[in-house]
C-alpha cells in the first residue's frame, strides 16, 4: 500500500494528535481518502501496512526516513492535594524523596526515573495514572499523555530538567518518495497550497530597463522647438 495513489494511511502514537494535518489534507486533497491508525511502534510502516507514522523517538531507523517534528514538555502527574500542585514547575532534584512510577510502556527512554523506585512497575501508563490517584507515587510523562489521561483529582506540572520525548514523521526508505508522501511531508513542514514545488514557475516580467523607451514627445506631451 505504501506509495499507492488512491489513499493515504497514517499511523500515530498514543498522545500524538495528527488532527491539524488531517484537516489540511482533507482541504487540499478531498478526493484522496486519509485513514488514521493508532500504533505502538514503527513495524507497520516497515511492513508496508502504513504509508507513514507519527512516532515517539527513539526508534529503529533501519530502512526508514525520519523527520523530527517537535519535542514535548515532560510533566509530573500528582494528586491534587500534593505539594507539587502549589508549584509552577519543579526539577528532578525536587522529586528525589518521592516515589516515582516507571510503567512498562514508558516513552521517556530512561533506565530509571528520578526519585525512589516503587515496589512494582505498572503494566501501562494508564495503570500508573490510577496508582497516582491512589497516592502510590508520582508519574513523569510527556504533557500530551498527561492531558490524554486527565482526571479531576490529578494535576500536572512541568519538570524543567527531565528527559523529554521527541515526535518524528517516519516513512519507508525507498528509491523515490511517492507523490502523496511528498504532499504530506509538505503539509507537516508548513508548505502552503501555493508553493511552487513541483509546479512550472511563472515567467518573470521583462525588467523595465529592457523595454523600448517611448519617444521624447510622448513622454513630455510637448513638441520640441525647431532649430533655426
Amino acid at each position: 500500500m505504501t506509495g499507492g495513489a488512491s489513499s493515504f494511511r497514517l499511523g500515530y502514537a498514543l498522545g500524538v494528535t495528527p488532527s491539524k494535518w488531517h484537516r489540511i489534507w482533507q482541504e487540499r486533497l478531498p478526493e484522496v481518502p486519509f485513514t488514521l491508525v493508532q500504533v505502538v511502534d514503527e513495524q507497520p510502516v516497515r511492513a508496508g501496512d502504513l504509508d507513514a507514522a507519527l512516532l515517539r523517538l527513539p526508534i529503529d531507523r533501519t530502512d526508514l526516513h525520519a523527520i523530527p517534528l517537535y519535542t514535548e514538555t515532560t510533566v509530573v502527574v500528582a494528586p491534587k492535594e500534593h505539594w507539587v500542585a502549589a508549584a509552577d514547575e519543579v526539577t528532578v532534584a525536587d522529586l528525589a524523596e518521592e516515589v516515582v512510577l516507571h510503567p512498562v510502556d514508558d516513552v521517556l527512554d530512561w533506565a530509571q526515573p528520578p526519585g525512589q523506585a516503587a515496589a512494582e512497575r505498572p503494566v501501562s501508563t494508564e495503570h500508573a495514572i490510577g496508582m497516582v490517584a491512589a497516592e502510590v507515587g508520582l508519574l513523569l510523562v510527556p504533557q500530551s499523555l498527561a492531558r490524554l489521561h486527565h482526571r479531576k483529582d490529578l494535576i500536572h506540572r512541568p519538570v524543567t530538567d527531565a528527559a523529554q520525548s521527541g515526535v518524528a514523521l517516519v516513512w519507508p526508505s525507498v528509491e523515490e518518495t511517492s507523490d502523496l508522501m511528498d504532499q504530506f511531508i509538505g503539509i507537516v513542514r508548513g508548505r502552503t497550497v501555493n508553493s511552487t514545488r513541483g509546479r512550472t514557475p511563472v515567467q518573470p516580467k521583462r525588467p523595465a530597463a529592457a523595454r523600448k523607451p517611448a519617444p521624447a514627445q510622448q513622454r513630455t506631451g510637448r513638441r520640441s522647438k525647431p532649430r533655426r
